[in-house]
């Protein structure tokens, strides 16, 4: 299923994103506030992205699913494995984003 491969793909280009976004909303909300405004924006919008992403992958395993039955296990180890890296990063994200509001908010 390739098209898991793709979909991982990117989700970590969303997680990245995101992550380097709100690092640039937390360093520069002291200085240039309506900048890190539109940095923090940007990082929720790549989350957003991401949680589409993810929720193709669990389409594509359920129609899989549906039309095959389960899918090979080696696929779903390497799912799995990715899955709760992705869902690990988000969220360091999340709490970072967390500390950017709360230091907007001072």
């Amino acid at each position: 299923m390739t098209i898991i491969k793709c979909l991982s793909e990117k989700i970590d280009d969303e997680l990245h994103d995101a992550s380097d976004y709100v690092e640039l909303a937390m360093k520069w909300s002291g200085e240039y506030p309506d900048v890190a405004e539109v940095f923090y924006e940007l990082s929720t919008e790549e989350m957003q992205h991401m949680n589409k992403l993810h929720d193709a992958v669990q389409k594509e395993i359920e129609d899989y699913r549906k039309e095959h039955g389960e899918p090979p296990k080696e696929m779903m180890v390497l799912y799995e494995y990715l899955h709760a890296k992705h869902m690990e990063t988000a969220t360091q994200i999340r709490v970072k984003q967390g500390m950017y509001r709360m230091q907007a908010e001072e």
